[in-house]
C-alpha cells in the first residue's frame, strides 16, 4: 500500500529470509521496501517472494536510498551489526537490530548513545520473548500459584554433529560466534526478562564437536540479584529431548517440553492470521503440581507478530519500541562474564565491572 511504513532490510540469510521479511510482510502497515544480499540465489528468492521490494548487491548502494526508507533491519552476520547500525543512525533512520546486538557490551552501548543523540529509534530483536512457551512460564509465574520461584532451568538444544562452514561457527572473536552468543542471547534475555539483574555468572564453555572452533555445548548458572537462581544450558551435540523449561518454587513445580513452533511453520510458508500459527501441539503442554497431583498447562499461542506491530507503532508515535536496547546491552555483560568465567574456572562478580 501506499501508505505503508518503507523498511529496508540488510541480510537475506535465515534471520532476513525467515524472520524478518515474512513478519514485516505479514504486519500491517508495514512492506519490505529493498532487501541487500550479494548471494544469487538468495536476491532471487527474495525478489521472486517480495516482488515490490527492491533487491540490493551491497550496503553502500542501499544507504544511497536512505531518504526512500522508514525503517532498517540489520540481519547480517555480527560482526557487522554495529557498523551498519551506526550508519543507518547517522541517517537518521531507526534500526531494528538482530541478536546478538554486539559482540561486546561497550560496543552495543555506543549504538544506544548514537541512536540517544540523534533521537533515533532503536530496539533489538529478542523475538523469543514473544515464543509460546516463554509466554507460558511467564503466566504460570504471574498466576502466583509456583508461590516464591528460586530456581529456573532452561534448556535451548540442537543435534547438529556436525560443524557448519558458517560465520557462526568461525574462530575469530570478532565474529561472535559459538553458542553463548547464539542461543544464550536467548536464554540468558528469557531469565532476565523474568527474575531481574543479575549478581554473579559461573559458566561452562566447551568444544565438543572434532574441529569445532567455538563453544557448542555450554551451562550458565546465574544469582540474581532478588535471590533466585537461573541454570541455563545449549548445546549442538542434544539428541534426546530434555525439558525446556522447569521451575521450582515453594508451592509447586512447572516443567515444559518442546520448543516453540513459529519459525518451522515459517519455513513451511505459514504467516501470522494462518489456521494453527503459534500453536503448539497439545502434547507438548506442561505440567504444573506437586509429586502425582499435577494439572496440565495449556501452552499459549506464541505472537512473534507483536513485535514488528509495535516497531509500526512506536513509528507512528503510539507506542515504545518493542525491546530496550539498553536490556540487551545487561544481556550481553553476562554473556561477557559467561565467558571469562568459563575461561577462569569461577564465578564472576558484575559489581567487579
Amino acid at each position: 500500500m501506499a501508505d505503508d511504513l518503507r523498511v529496508g532490510i540488510l541480510g537475506y540469510g535465515i534471520g532476513g529470509r525467515v524472520f524478518h521479511a515474512p513478519l514485516v510482510a505479514a504486519t500491517p502497515g508495514l512492506a519490505p521496501a529493498a532487501i541487500v544480499t550479494s548471494n544469487p540465489e538468495r536476491a532471487a528468492q527474495a525478489q521472486a517472494e517480495y516482488p515490490r521490494a527492491e533487491v540490493i548487491p551491497g550496503p553502500d548502494e542501499f544507504f544511497a536510498r536512505a531518504g526512500e526508507l522508514d525503517l532498517v533491519v540489520v540481519s547480517t552476520p555480527n560482526r557487522t551489526h554495529v557498523p551498519l547500525a551506526l550508519r543507518a543512525i547517522e541517517l537518521g533512520l531507526p534500526v531494528v537490530v538482530d541478536k546478538p546486538f554486539a559482540p561486546t557490551a561497550a560496543e552495543a552501548s555506543q549504538v544506544v548513545a548514537a541512536a540517544k543523540a540523534k533521537g533515533v529509534g532503536l530496539t533489538v530483536f529478542q523475538n523469543r520473548r514473544w515464543d509460546s512457551d516463554f509466554l507460558t512460564v511467564r503466566k504460570v509465574i504471574e498466576s502466583g500459584r509456583l508461590g516464591d520461584v528460586f530456581r529456573f532451568e532452561s534448556r535451548y538444544d540442537r543435534w547438529v554433529p556436525k560443524v557448519k562452514d558458517n560465520w557462526r561457527e568461525f574462530g575469530d572473536p570478532a565474529e561472535a560466534g559459538g553458542l553463548l552468543y547464539d542461543l544464550g542471547a536467548h536464554i540468558v534475555d528469557q531469565a532476565v526478562q523474568l527474575f531481574g539483574p543479575v549478581a554473579e555468572v559461573y559458566a561452562e564453555a566447551d568444544r565438543r564437536r572434532p574441529g569445532v572452533a567455538v563453544d557448542d555445548d555450554v551451562f550458565v548458572a546465574l544469582h540474581h540479584t532478588n535471590g533466585v537462581r537461573s541454570h541455563l544450558w545449549a548445546s549442538a551435540l542434544a539428541a534426546t529431548r530434555n525439558p525446556r523449561f522447569r521451575l521450582l518454587g515453594d508451592h509447586a513445580t512447572f516443567t515444559k517440553y518442546g520448543l516453540d513452533v513459529q519459525e518451522p511453520q515459517i519455513k513451511a510458508g505459514l504467516r501470522p492470521g494462518d489456521e494453527g500459527w503459534g500453536v503448539e501441539p497439545a502434547a507438548d503442554a506442561g505440567t504444573l503440581g506437586v509429586d502425582d497431583g499435577t494439572e496440565t498447562v495449556p501452552t499459549e499461542v506464541g505472537r512473534y507478530q507483536d513485535f514488528y506491530a509495535q516497531v509500526r507503532d512506536a513509528l507512528r508515535g503510539e507506542a515504545a519500541f518493542p525491546v530496550d536496547p539498553a536490556s540487551a546491552v545487561a544481556t550481553l555483560r553476562v554473556i561477557e562474564a559467561a565467558h571469562r568465567s568459563a575461561a577462569e574456572a569461577r564465578v564472576i562478580s558484575l559489581s567487579d565491572g
